[in-house]
């Protein structure tokens, strides 16, 4: 009996240790969105004179001018398209990858799933001339599909050592099965990988979504023609050389997260299957 309450009550101080921890961590997230939040609705001076407190009255003219603006959802659009190719081609090429890293088992295998992994390593801002001199050279400069092949390089490392791990883990005998029911490779790979692969690749998605949609570094070496400018690209019209449209510029960035905080949401179940299968074994 004396031997259960101590353990008990070390169980119960690390639940309240961790969800203090959480707490903090939560009011040290929300507290800048709701910072970005408030102010979109304030004017140019409320922002200086009441930064952290609610507007007293809830300006929509920020939004209604961002909006109005047909070059702001041109930048929206030129975004969502850019992203939502990239994310489709990385996952498709890393499971692709993926699913032949897993299955060949050798030497040179294990030697090209590192080459791989050591593009994680290796910050792609560094090679940005050598990219300057391919997107010339493919005369894909000043269109947004020359941030596509980027952004899927970006992604790839990440979605291999992902996605070849959950590969490896899943039943030898599943792919056993459906090789005597007469499907090829291919064919298993789509029914049988693919739907226990759906945490995996949200995980993935939802890693390289952030990065891809807050990227302001290749747009801005690649791109100087307004109609192919991405929505981070286009924010910095609003900044000026002796002042900034403060309150457009947080109305856009709360418009410019709600695509972020969709994906999440809609995807949040299989992300955190993703995040934590392994941790628990039975």
């Amino acid at each position: 009996m004396n031997t259960k309450k101590p353990k008990s009550l070390k169980v119960r101080n690390m639940r309240i240790g961790s969800h203090v921890t959480l707490s903090v961590w939560l009011v040290v997230v929300l507290f800048p969105l709701y910072i970005m939040l408030i102010n979109s609705f304030k004017d140019k001076r409320s922002i200086y004179t009441n930064t952290f407190g609610l507007p007293e009255t809830w300006n929509l003219s920020n939004y209604t001018d961002v909006l109005s603006s047909g070059d702001f959802l041109g930048y929206f659009k030129n975004s969502f398209i850019v992203v939502l190719l990239s994310l489709f081609l990385m996952l498709l090429l890393g499971t692709l990858a993926s699913y032949a890293l897993a299955k060949w088992s050798g030497r040179w295998s294990n030697l090209l799933y590192f080459i791989f992994i050591a593009g994680m390593m290796m910050p792609i801002k560094i090679a940005s001339i050598r990219l300057l001199e391919i997107v010339k050279t493919l005369n894909l400069m000043n269109t947004i599909w020359g941030l596509v092949p980027i952004y899927v390089a970006m992604g790839i490392p990440i979605a291999i050592f992902v996605l070849t791990e959950f590969i490896r883990q899943i039943p030898l005998e599943l792919s056993e099965a459906a090789f005597m029911d007469g499907c090829g490779r291919f064919q298993t790979l789509i029914r049988i990988i693919v739907p226990m692969l759906k945490p995996a690749l949200a995980s993935v998605a939802i890693y390289n979504l952030v990065p891809f949609w807050n990227d302001l570094w290749f747009p801005l070496i690649f791109i100087s023609d307004e109609k192919s400018k991405t929505l981070l690209l286009g924010v910095t019209r609003l900044f000026g050389q002796y002042q900034t449209d403060w309150s457009k510029v947080l109305a856009v960035l709360t418009l410019s997260s709600i695509p972020v905080l969709a994906l999440y949401l809609a995807m949040s179940r299989q992300f955190i299957k993703g995040m934590t299968a392994g941790a628990v074994k039975g």
